[in-house]
């Protein structure tokens, strides 16, 4: 495992909250938290979504993303997940990292101020280079598409 240097922005309405960190030995994500006010925590109905701000903004080195992920617990005890996972932040965004959080749940979830709400994971990027083709090779597979390899 190779480590990377992330650089984290602690935003005005984030300054009393953890910064984002593993909470195991060997944990791909860093947790993040929900940066909502103290006194307005953000409560989703079952099939509602909301923007949930982490209070932080990050600079990733070119060559590398991060993947805003579901936490595992949240979505096996709540029905909580993240709408667009894994969401993308680029290398070049520079804006506060904000959870897109659905509730699919049966049962309304609250989510106070230093709740951990989402994972984020470090990647590197491939670059594609874009070749227009008048045909591709064939495959035994060929352009089969959803269930055409089996259950």
């Amino acid at each position: 495992m190779s480590d990377t240097e992330v650089r984290v922005m602690r935003l005005p309405h984030g300054k009393d909250l953890p910064l984002p960190s593993y909470q195991s030995a060997h944990a791909a994500g860093l947790d993040l938290v929900a940066a909502v006010p103290a006194d307005i925590p953000v409560t989703l109905a079952p099939g509602a979504r909301a923007l949930v701000p982490s209070g932080i903004a990050i600079g990733l080195a070119h060559g590398y993303e991060a993947q805003v992920r579901p936490r595992s617990g949240l979505a096996v005890k709540h029905g909580l997940t993240v709408l667009n996972a894994p969401g993308t932040i680029d290398a070049d965004y520079r804006g506060e990292i904000q959870i897109l959080l659905v509730n699919l749940g049966s049962e309304a979830v609250t989510i106070p101020r230093g709740m951990r709400i989402a994972q984020l994971v470090i990647a590197p990027v491939v670059s594609a280079h874009i070749l227009e083709v008048v045909s591709l090779d064939k495959t035994t597979r060929g352009s089969g598409g959803f269930g055409s390899t089996g259950n």
